[in-house]
This record gives structure tokens, C-alpha cells and sequence, in this order.
């Protein structure tokens, strides 16, 4: 199970931190930020992309919708989403789990600037019913991202 190769990762990278699971799917933002008791924009979502050959990732705040043309000017081309076959491939974890570590293939991770207006996170931890909670700056950090702004959050110009 994909969550295995997340928990290794942490306790080599981040031992203080913990895979939390809960009974129900967590699969998507809304169910996520209800299981976890925070907002849909702290839920830190993994988008799983290609840009022209380049498939990478990009964490961003749970209610951000990707700005196709700030991905073009900072990334160099048109975001694809990358099939669900494909996810599984490249990363080990299934849609739904998708996050930025413990992945099977090494994968360029980026960080939407979004996810810097909150202290801590909740991105998934390898499967449909688990996160880790966690400082954006800490993610960032661990999975050697970059920051980008890449996004548009509700009500942003």
C-alpha cells in the first residue's frame, strides 16, 4: 500500500510527523476537510500534470483552481492532466492519495504560493483515507519544492 512508502519516507525525513487515517475517504477536498475538521483551502491538493514532455506535480490550497495562463508564463507550456493510470505509474499513489511523498518515480514538485496563507496543511499521504498535517514551508522544504504562483483562489483578482 502506497501509504507505506509515505510513512518510510517521513520517518527517514520528518520522524515527528504523523500519518493520520481515517475510516471514510478523504478523496476529495470536500470530504477531506470535512474528515480533518479544517477548510476545503487548507486541504493542500497534489495536481499531477505533464507540460509538454515534463510530467510534475503541484501542491496547492484545496479551493485554488490552476491558472492556465500564469502556468504558461512560469512553466513553459499548457498543464495536461495526467490519466489516473499514469498517476499510479509515476508517483505510487492513487488519485485521490496523490501527494508529494514517498513517490515511486522522482517528479519535480512545486508549491503554490496559496498555501502560504496558513500555519499548517493537510495534504494526502498515499492512499484515499490518510493525510499528515503540516507547516506549507515544512512541505516545501522535505520534497525540495518550489514556490510558484500558478493559481487562482476565490475572490482573487
Amino acid at each position: 500500500m502506497t501509504v507505506e512508502a509515505v510513512r518510510a519516507f517521513l520517518s527517514a525525513h520528518a520522524p515527528d510527523l504523523e500519518v493520520v487515517e481515517l475510516a471514510a475517504s478523504t478523496a476529495t477536498v470536500e470530504m477531506a476537510a470535512r474528515g480533518h475538521g479544517v477548510a476545503p483551502a487548507q486541504i493542500a491538493k497534489t495536481l499531477s500534470l505533464r507540460i509538454k514532455d515534463r510530467a510534475l506535480l503541484i501542491v496547492t490550497c484545496g479551493d485554488a483552481r490552476l491558472n492556465n495562463r500564469k502556468i504558461k508564463d512560469v512553466l513553459g507550456g499548457k498543464p495536461r492532466m495526467l490519466g489516473a493510470d499514469e498517476v499510479v505509474s509515476l508517483t505510487g499513489h492513487p488519485v485521490g492519495g496523490v501527494c508529494p511523498f514517498g513517490l515511486t518515480t522522482p517528479l519535480p514538485v512545486y508549491c503554490d504560493v496559496s498555501l502560504k496563507e496558513f500555519d499548517e496543511v493537510v495534504p494526502a499521504a498515499g492512499s484515499i483515507n490518510s493525510a499528515v498535517r503540516i507547516a506549507p514551508e515544512r512541505m516545501a522544504a522535505l520534497v525540495n519544492a518550489e514556490w510558484i504562483d500558478v493559481c487562482d483562489r476565490p475572490g482573487s483578482p
